[in-house]
């Protein structure tokens, strides 16, 4: 990301009262077009954002509590940059609403209009901690000296047709503007060829030092094991630890696959 724009990774003015013009939309079509993703996109898909620190006021001064589930389409022309996503929803924090259901309409409003596309926002969602769906691969003895992304580790079976879940929670990236590091769990879910999980694993490990955002990664990691291992149902669900009092979790599939309602225990 070459923008000197952005509010991350420098100082800024916390807003304490409604500023909805701190939002800053990033292009989805920075990241995808190295990758060679192109419209129609291969994959649909959604950017599931967690924001557990939203306060406002009623109409008499009293405060209100809330975490937001905030649901932005795969296909929307922008995204929004988490800094500013963090001085927005603080922004409420000395402003009067007379309803609960009328701030989660303008956080609606406000999140669809810097992305471009409708977005979802729900209240206090009921998203149980839970566990990740297949075989967890950290297990397994191996052998890891690449540091940047290299989709030639992945290796598949082309004589074995399988259908399965695999996950790992030794996935780190690095933020492309501040460096500071990205921690979380990949689930991939495919049929097809059987991907080698010793490989997927080295492949996983290998975004240790690659500077992405949270959407670019596992976008680039659906294109890599689409290419690489040729599935024919693939889907990629990455749970991403909060930084700033968020946590965002991309979901990419080529199927009927549905975004896993739930969250880790390190979420």
């Amino acid at each position: 990301m070459k923008s000197t724009n952005l509010p991350l990774g420098r100082p800024t003015d916390y807003p304490q009262k409604y500023a909805p013009e701190v939002l800053c939309p990033l292009a989805r079509r920075e990241s995808r077009s190295p990758l060679g993703i192109a419209e129609p996109l291969p994959f649909a898909g959604v950017d599931i954002w967690n924001a557990w620190e939203l306060s406002w006021l009623t109409d008499s001064g009293k405060p209100q509590t809330a975490t937001a589930r905030i649901i932005v389409p795969a296909e929307s022309p922008d995204l929004v940059e988490s800094k500013s996503l963090k001085l927005y929803l603080g922004s409420f924090a000395m402003t009067r609403f007379r309803t609960a259901e009328r701030m989660r309409q303008t956080l609606e409003a406000d999140l669809s209009e810097c992305v471009g596309a409708p977005v979802t926002v729900m209240l206090d969602p009921d998203v149980p901690i839970g566990t990740l769906p297949g075989n967890c691969i950290d297990s397994l003895d191996v052998e890891c000296a690449e540091w940047e992304v290299d989709a030639s580790l992945l290796e598949a079976d082309a004589t074995q047709e399988v259908e399965e879940y695999l996950h790992t929670h030794l996935l780190r990236s690095l933020c492309p503007v501040t460096g500071q590091p990205d921690i979380g769990s990949v689930l991939v879910a495919y049929a097809g060829p059987r991907i080698d999980p010793a490989s997927l694993l080295r492949y996983v490990v290998s975004f240790r030092e690659h500077n992405d955002f949270h959407e670019a990664c596992v976008e680039r990691m659906f294109s890599d094991i689409e290419t690489q291992c040729r599935p024919h149902r693939l889907t990629i669900h990455a749970l991403y630890q909060r930084r700033g009092g968020i946590d965002i979790n991309p979901f990419r599939t080529n199927c009927d696959e549905a975004p896993f309602s739930l969250r880790l225990w390190r979420q």
